[in-house]
């Protein structure tokens, strides 16, 4: 199969799909791989590591797109993107189209198989392509967050993990899944007081095992506006695999936080979680709402590309070579057929069967 790696377009995105040793792998299986000209530089990766072990450089994005018969990118295609997909693309990348029907409704114009990372699930509900990138994302957002709590970037001028003869600041994970997890134990590790909600007993009890500063609790109502008005940090790391994310957190909820707090919301790809969310990017990453600062970046993980090529190709690698088996032989894994979300002009995934387009 000729496997297509274009450049990612989307602001301050510094990935690329796959890595030189993963590209070269897949030129040993057969394939041929194409790069589209510097897709790996922000990465790391310069051109030559990759045509030394076989892959082959497009000029541009046009001859990229067109002789890739599979298009393997890391975000959702764009507008430059949607211009050169075809109706025989099969394409492999996050697409979180609960949260963008404009996309949607262009992806199924075109007709294409599209097939998204976050969606592709085990049988057991793990989503092995959405992990790697969860964790990155969970860790930079308490990371972020306590950069944004500092006085000069407009936060309340506290340290999360306090000091003696000072108080610990306070911290409120929703959801304890790789997301919410990575955050809530970075932010104990750094000493802050940490309260993270989730409605699985197994999960409130690995929480508890981060240490004596983490409390696991139910969201319920009352609760949940109890602990985030006083929180110094709020991180929405909420999943409906391939569903919008819905709202833990009301306005009223936010407005009841101290001037100066700061709310980072991870679940902001598939349409945020907090009431007062709207997305932002790398570029322009924050703004304030109800006093409080918001941090709702689209591509988290974009801004550690090393990192995160690294991660996300080691995960999506053994996929790769399954989708471009001759054929159809794909459709027999169940956990592909899961991630199929749009083919043919029609709406596969069911999360998504009624949205509005």
């Amino acid at each position: 199969m000729r496997i297509g790696v274009p450049k990612e377009t989307k602001t301050l995105e510094g990935r690329v799909a796959l890595v030189p040793a993963a590209a070269g792998d897949l030129v040993k299986r057969g394939h041929e791989v194409w790069l589209e000209q510097g897709a790996g530089i922000q990465s790391g990766f310069v051109d030559e590591q990759y045509t030394r072990l076989g892959v082959k450089i497009a000029p541009d994005a046009a001859a990229l797109y067109e002789k890739g018969e599979m298009i393997v990118k890391v975000k959702e295609p764009i507008a430059g993107d949607l211009q050169l997909l075809r109706k025989d693309h099969l394409l492999f990348c996050y697409l979180h189209l609960a949260a963008e029907p404009a996309l949607t409704k262009r992806l199924l114009e075109i007709g294409l198989t599209g097939v998204a990372f976050e969606t592709v699930e085990l049988a057991d509900g793990e989503l092995p392509l959405l992990a790697p990138m969860s964790v990155i994302a969970g860790t930079l957002a308490t990371q972020v967050g306590t950069h944004l709590l500092h006085q000069p970037m407009g936060g309340k001028g506290k340290m999360l993990g306090g000091l003696a003869a000072t108080e610990r600041g306070k911290v409120v994970v929703f959801g304890a899944g790789k997301a919410g997890g990575a955050s809530a134990a970075l932010a104990a590790a750094a000493g802050a007081n940490v309260t993270v909600f989730e409605m699985r007993h197994d999960r409130m009890d690995e929480m508890r095992r981060l240490g004596n500063n983490v409390t696991a609790l139910y969201p319920y109502h009352d609760l949940v506006a109890s602990e985030v008005a006083s929180a110094d940090l709020v991180v929405g790391a909420v999943l409906v695999t391939g569903a919008r994310a819905p709202h833990v957190l009301s306005r009223e909820m936010i407005a009841g936080m101290e001037p100066g707090s700061v709310v980072v919301d991870i679940a902001i790809d598939q349409g945020g979680c907090f009431e007062t969310s709207r997305p932002t990017n790398w570029k322009e990453p924050t703004y304030v709402e109800e006093g409080v600062t918001h941090f709702c970046v689209t591509n988290m993980p974009g801004a550690v590309p090393q990192t995160s090529s690294q991660a996300i190709c080691a995960a999506i690698l053994p996929w790769v070579n399954r989708l471009a088996a001759s054929g159809d032989a794909w459709r027999s894994n169940a956990a592909l057929l899961k991630g199929i979300n749009v083919e043919a002009g029609k709406i596969v995934h069911p999360a998504l069967h009624g949205m509005e387009l």
